[in-house]
């Protein structure tokens, strides 16, 4: 049974959980850093959830099993999605990234990523979701067979400052491709809403809007407009990059610190001996604040100081965040088969930015 709860403190050390059957009003104040005040609940009880978005007061999360769950302030409802293909079980794989469309209100439109199995062959494609009650119905395909392997599918959507959507690939496990501007692996991507290859695009009737990723899980922008996007490194030499339209991110001819001529280099890398696993990221005065899956932390990226801190450790994986004005959401990711669940495990949480 999945709950939601309104309002809920914790700290980072120690749970303070409730019983799947009553709900305890114990509160628990954290000590953070200076960027944060407290650690709130909003719901819990998540199954391996991956991406956030939310429209007033009301989020969507998608769970990798294949359901998207509702949170508003007076209920938490699972609902079904009835997709095309059938939906991959591989590691890492399923229903990954998610977005409301821009006139949701009107549409009761998504747009999302899903990797799917079709005669022994796996791939990856970028659908429109349309809400009917509690029910989610692919309606059209904009993108298919991106590339899909053992591992390495990327996944995350964003809609740009552009009016265009965003998708991160990975290398589905094949390294070479991610320098072959002519596969859709081991790519960020750019797309119009109908699906169609904006003009402007760096090549040539091309989805490709940057290329060398290895396996890029997080987009986001400054209000300038500069986008920023997180990359898997192997065991570690995990990046955060500055993307720029047409550039060559490296991999897997250079990765981490390295540097070679015409091979753009990370603005920060986890270096070779340290690993994050960055997931989805946000950006807030002049930091990106990024998910740590193996990192366990929420991180914080200084873009003026060059400085890179932990915001929040001690609550496992951390895939996804969503930051609205001085609010940070973020997802715990304990029950995808690679963490250690908490109590009540999965949730989502929510802190103060200062």
């Amino acid at each position: 049974m999945k709950k939601w709860l309104a309002s809920y403190f914790i700290t980072t050390a120690l749970l303070v959980g409730c019983s799947a059957d009553e709900p305890q009003n114990t509160a628990v104040e954290q000590q953070l850093p200076d960027t944060a005040q407290k650690i709130e609940i909003v719901a819990e009880n998540l199954a391996a959830p991956w991406a956030i978005s939310k429209i007033d007061d009301t989020f969507f999360i998608t769970e990798r099993a294949g359901n998207i769950i509702k949170i508003t302030k007076d209920e938490m409802v699972t609902q079904r999605v009835e997709l095309e293909k059938e939906r991959s079980t591989a590691s890492e794989a399923g229903l990954l990234g998610f977005v409301l469309a821009p006139d949701f209100a009107q549409s009761n439109e998504a747009y999302a990523y899903y990797t799917y199995e079709n005669e022994g062959e796996q791939f990856n494609r970028i659908v429109v979701l349309q809400l009917d009650g509690d029910v989610w119905k692919e309606t059209t395909l904009l993108l298919d067979e991106i590339p899909s392997g053992t591992y390495h599918h990327g996944g995350r959507l964003q809609i740009g400052p552009d009016d265009k959507l965003y998708a991160t690939t990975g290398d589905a496990s094949n390294r070479d491709i991610a320098q072959d501007v002519n596969s859709l692996g081991g790519k960020i991507l750019r797309l119009n809403f109908d699906g169609s290859i904006p003009a402007d695009n760096p090549f040539d009737n091309s989805y490709v809007y940057s290329y060398g990723h290895r396996n890029p899980q997080g987009i986001t922008w400054a209000p300038d407009g500069t986008m920023y996007a997180s990359e898997h490194g192997t065991s570690a030499n995990d990046e955060i990059n500055r993307i720029e339209a047409g550039q060559n991110y490296g991999w897997p001819i250079i990765e981490g610190n390295a540097t070679q001529d015409g091979l753009v280099s990370p603005l920060f890398t986890s270096g070779s001996d340290t690993t994050w696993a960055p997931s989805g990221m946000g950006y807030y005065h002049d930091s990106l604040y990024v998910a740590a899956l193996r990192g366990t932390a929420l991180l914080q990226f200084n873009l003026a100081t060059n400085e890179t801190r932990e915001v929040v450790t001690d609550l496992g994986r951390i895939r996804d965040v969503l930051i609205e004005g001085a609010t940070l959401y973020f997802i715990s990711n304990n029950s995808d088969g690679r963490g250690n669940p908490l109590e009540n495990d999965d949730k989502l949480y929510r802190i103060e930015l200062k």
